[in-house]
């Protein structure tokens, strides 16, 4: 299930290009618009922060990035919920290595051989990129997985 999908979720960028929130703004990213893309400005590194309303299992991360501007060396993180989040470090949940395409690309967790674990916050950071200067440029995010079920 797409749990980007359900209200509720927060996204925040640590960048846009020249500031341009309305051409190249992080609402890009979900808005299923083949036309449209979130751009990061230049520099290295770039990050994309996910907040869910409740705490998640994720099992597979899609992106798709424009050929030339695809992260390189990439981390998945993830942050568990907690009342003080200045507490909770991040956790690996995987390493991934894009391909410089501009089709889209699915990165299974399940394979990365880390124990999953559900999480409130996710960070996906992108080390590097192919593009010289550091710019990433990403028409679709999708995150898969399911939103854990807390017996009361």
């Amino acid at each position: 299930m797409s749990l980007l999908a359900s209200g509720g979720v927060k996204i925040r960028v640590s960048s846009v290009l020249n500031r341009n929130v309305r051409q190249f703004g992080k609402q890009h990213l979900t808005d299923n618009d083949e036309e449209t893309c979130w751009n990061s400005d230049q520099g290295s590194p770039q990050v994309i922060m996910v907040e869910f309303p409740n705490e998640v299992l994720i099992s597979e991360l899609v992106l798709k990035f424009q050929g030339g501007f695809v992260g390189k060396d990439c981390l998945l993180l993830g942050q568990q919920q907690t009342t003080n989040d200045d507490t909770i470090e991040w956790k690996e949940i995987m390493e991934f290595f894009p391909k410089d395409i501009s089709s889209e690309q699915i990165f299974n967790c399940k394979e990365s051989g880390n124990q999953l674990e559900p999480v409130k916050k996710l960070k996906i950071v992108f080390q590097s990129s192919f593009d010289f200067f550091g710019r990433v440029t990403i028409y679709k995010l999708d995150i898969i997985g399911s939103y854990v079920v807390v017996d009361r």
